[in-house]
């Protein structure tokens, strides 16, 4: 049995998923990135397999070409 892998905040932010907390609360609320849970009162983490289901199932965003 493998151990789950948890992800704080500043791990998303160094796998270049997201960037600021305001954004984060509007993917969890607009584009259906997972919640995760509170491990303190302010201390929220995913599990990696929550957030590779959540990019894996994202559409794909393409830079316009030129211009």
């Amino acid at each position: 049995m493998s151990q789950r892998k948890f992800l704080r905040f500043k791990d998303l932010k160094a796998r270049g998923i997201c960037n600021n907390h305001t954004t984060l609360q509007r993917w969890i609320q607009t584009r259906g990135f997972p919640p995760g849970r509170l491990i303190g009162p302010n201390t929220r983490v995913w599990t990696e397999e929550e957030v590779e289901a959540w990019l894996a199932a994202a559409p794909v965003r393409r830079k316009a070409v030129g211009g």
